[in-house]
């Protein structure tokens, strides 16, 4: 058949031909995922984000601070527990659009010291490690958590 095709022809199949054996034998090189597929997804996160939530209310640490327990009188365990699952979502590359307060806007009353930080970061890995979230994973959470810090915790301690 391809002896009797006009020389153009050919020509354009067998470039077709080519371009076609290329991109089938060609490795792909698939693009890495982002930390909110490889956490798997929303679902997942808001497991991680309840047990949390209900560890940092029950820490007796963050319990002592007057302004965070005034704080949780002004905004509902459910309406937080959506709102830092969407920020989560969000900022590891998942479809969510948070649109909460700014993490300084949100904290800045309550005062938090560099101890209720340390306190809620223990919850954090206490909660990261009951549902084996992988250590690459981890870190970089608390690399995210570590990027709000200063907007979070107050200043001059």
């Amino acid at each position: 058949m391809l002896l009797s095709m006009n020389r153009s022809k050919r020509i354009s199949v067998l470039f077709a031909t080519m371009v076609i054996f290329i991109l089938n034998s060609t490795p792909s090189f698939a693009q890495e995922e982002s930390l909110y597929e490889r956490l798997g997804g929303i679902k997942p996160i808001s497991l991680v984000v309840n047990d949390f939530v209900d560890r940092l209310i029950a820490n007796p640490v963050l319990k002592a601070n007057p302004m965070i327990k005034a704080g949780r009188d002004n905004s509902p365990i459910p309406y937080l527990k959506f709102q830092i699952t969407t920020f989560v979502c969000e900022e590891t590359g998942g479809p969510c659009v948070y649109t909460g307060l700014t993490m300084k806007e949100s904290h800045e009353h309550l005062n938090i010291s560099s101890g209720d930080w340390q306190a809620m970061l223990d919850e954090f890995q206490i909660t990261l490690d009951k549902f084996a979230v992988p250590e690459q994973e981890q870190n970089e959470l608390f690399e995210l958590f570590e990027s709000t810090k200063r907007d979070i915790v107050i200043t001059g301690e």
